[in-house]
């Protein structure tokens, strides 16, 4: 049966692709700082995990492979947004946090589950960069270049692995249609942005052997906006 690690597995985006990844039948490995909404169960494990502490993702890779014997796909879904001051500045914490947080992340979880891919003879990776990411825009330097290096992280790892029967792509959502989003911005239109949900299917069909021929693609996701 196949097995897949979610990063920020218990935020809006990360309760969408499990409950998409539960009804394909999938076992769930769910990694996030916190618990939350998130459940246990024979195929569902919740994993507290300090993804900033290679040694803490260490641990729960360590445990979802002996839980479910072997991790078929990862989901780089843990990340933040925040505008920002101009470049010129820029302070070190909001550079430092939407790095940390956006791409840091994402080497983190390369170096601890990629060896089990190898091992076991491949496997599915899907990070998630942002439409935002594509060009620079004012007031969002640090966000738009910390996604920017998910999607080079993402095109540098599919060119190392793709030989070796290992997919990595990503997507680039615009706005993401939460509560969240919704109370910041009161005035927009949400039926423009992108639902949880259909950023789900996205992702689970790059995860899926559907996608087998695709690597190293930066997917935009930008609904009806």
């Amino acid at each position: 049966m196949t097995t897949v690690m979610l990063t920020g597995a218990a935020g809006n985006l990360g309760r969408a692709v499990a409950a998409a990844v539960a009804e394909a039948g999938a076992n769930l490995a769910l990694v996030d700082l916190k618990r939350g909404a998130l459940q246990d169960s024979d195929r569902q494990l919740f994993l507290a995990t300090d993804l900033l502490n290679p040694e803490s993702v260490q641990a729960a890779v360590d445990k979802a492979v002996q839980r479910f014997k072997r991790i078929d796909v990862l989901c780089n879904l843990a990340g933040a947004f925040r505008m920002g001051s101009p470049v010129h500045e820029t302070s070190d914490k909001d550079w430092n946090f939407l790095f940390d947080v956006n791409a840091r992340t994402v080497l983190n979880t390369a170096r601890a589950v990629v060896p089990h891919m190898l091992k076991a003879g491949g496997g599915k990776i899907v990070n998630v960069g942002a439409f935002a990411a594509q060009k620079g825009t004012a007031q969002m330097g640090a966000y738009a270049a910390s996604k920017s290096a998910v999607i080079r992280l993402t095109e540098t790892m599919a060119a190392e692995l793709r030989e070796r029967n290992i997919n990595v792509n990503c997507v680039l959502p615009t706005i993401i249609d939460t509560p969240e989003n919704r109370a910041a911005m009161p005035h927009a239109d949400p039926k423009r942005w992108v639902a949880s949900q259909d950023l789900a299917r996205v992702i689970l069909f790059l995860a899926s052997d559907a996608a087998r021929a695709i690597h190293g693609a930066a997917l935009p996701v930008t609904g009806l906006s």
